[in-house]
């Protein structure tokens, strides 16, 4: 298997849109049934080695423990109970509409009661209209949500070894089901004061200073899978600084910036896994530079802070 498959979002637009929508579904589960961690970790998906999971929920809100597991081999959802107990459903042939009443049903089975807040999409052109009512997204190609998933599986991996450079506050490797990417952030621990008039999400997520790096697969803005990374809050000059490799360029994001790295310019080089990581790397660098990091301190290479295990000492 070819690492980085060609995945252009031309090919799977109409799947992407309806998976992302179940996947918000099951990630407002999620977030309904899970206790809240520090800059909304709790809420994210984790990658499989079939497709991707909610993970363990439950347990303190008078449900069962309970999962509920996306199978992008044989493309089912599954929602399983600690006692055992296990329900599944297709996951080919599901409107928008029909995936959220299944999964509600898969729920009663197994004796769990969520109740969402606000049971509709967030963040996406259709977030007026209510999953239940969303016949409109409803295609689901087997083959190409297989192939995101290879995607998902070897992206996980790469930013899991970028991960393990750095010894400080650093988030799991998780897929964030609002947008659906894939991403890993390094923290400082200086808090960043957001004013009220910034939205409860963002301010939970920006409140320590941040180095982020993910894989998205594009969308109506971006039209094309790339590589990301951005620093929040943007350190003045960060733009000016160079970017490795060439192809790399910057991105317009709200009030920041984004470095990018399209997909397919990995994908011919001649190192793309060593490509990717020096991306990542050059803006890391610079970011933390630029932020007065103590980068060498944060630093593990390999994995590794034990010193005589580094040959320091």
């Amino acid at each position: 298997m070819d690492l980085f498959p060609e995945i252009p979002l031309s090919q799977w637009r109409d799947s992407k849109e309806t998976l992302h929508r179940f996947a918000q579904i099951v990630g407002k589960i999620r977030l309904a049934s899970s206790v809240r961690r520090n800059h909304w970790w709790n809420v994210a998906f984790h990658v499989t080695g079939r497709g991707v999971t909610a993970r363990p929920m439950g347990g303190v809100d008078g449900n069962p423990v309970f999962t509920i597991d996306f199978d992008f081999v044989d493309h089912w959802l599954t929602v399983s109970c600690l006692d055992g107990s296990t329900t599944s459903f297709p996951l080919l042939g599901q409107s928008v509409a029909s995936f959220h009443r299944e999964v509600f049903a898969a729920l009663r089975r197994i004796g769990v009661s969520v109740t969402l807040p606000h049971p509709h999409p967030y963040k996406l052109p259709d977030a007026h209209r209510p999953f239940a009512e969303d016949t409109e997204h409803a295609s689901y190609d087997p083959e190409w949500v297989n192939r995101h998933w290879q995607v998902l599986s070897q992206v996980n991996l790469l930013l899991e070894e970028f991960a393990s450079g750095f010894s400080g506050k650093v988030s799991p490797v998780h897929l964030f089901w609002h947008s659906y990417d894939l991403a890993v952030t390094r923290f400082s621990d200086r808090s960043v004061e957001l004013g009220a008039e910034v939205d409860p999400v963002t301010r939970e997520a920006y409140s320590r200073e941040v180095i982020s790096c993910g894989f998205w697969f594009g969308d109506d803005d971006h039209p094309r899978p790339a590589f990301y990374s951005y620093a929040a809050p943007e350190p003045a000059g960060l733009a000016g600084q160079p970017l490795r490799p060439a192809p790399a360029h910057w991105v317009e994001q709200g009030t920041g910036r984004l470095a990018t790295l399209d997909y397919d310019d990995v994908r011919a080089a001649v190192d793309p896994r060593e490509t990717v990581l020096g991306f990542y790397g050059s803006l890391y660098g610079s970011a933390a530079a630029l932020a007065g990091w103590d980068v060498e301190h944060l630093a593990s290479p390999g994995g590794i802070t034990d010193p005589l295990a580094r040959g320091d000492a």
